[in-house]
């Protein structure tokens, strides 16, 4: 993964607690948190949409007649 660097403004109290965390690596620290933070959205917005999936009657039919399909008996 390409990293870049930046430069933010932050609390100093937020800062000493990073310092606090980091062990010595800020950029990880940070780097960590945020991934941590992506994954969570990420798996909440599957959930909304998995949820409005479940909810759309045009997306179920669909499904139906993919399952209906798939038991077949046509083996690849």
């Amino acid at each position: 993964m390409m990293k870049q660097k930046i430069a933010i403004t932050i609390d100093r109290e937020l800062l000493s607690f990073i310092d606090r965390q980091a062990q010595g690596n800020r950029s990880d620290y940070l780097n960590s948190l945020i991934t941590q933070e992506r994954r969570k959205i990420i798996a909440e917005e599957t959930i909304a949409a998995l949820q409005a999936d479940s909810q759309d009657p045009e997306y179920q039919a669909e499904i139906a007649e993919w399952d209906r399909l798939a038991g077949d008996g046509i083996d690849a």
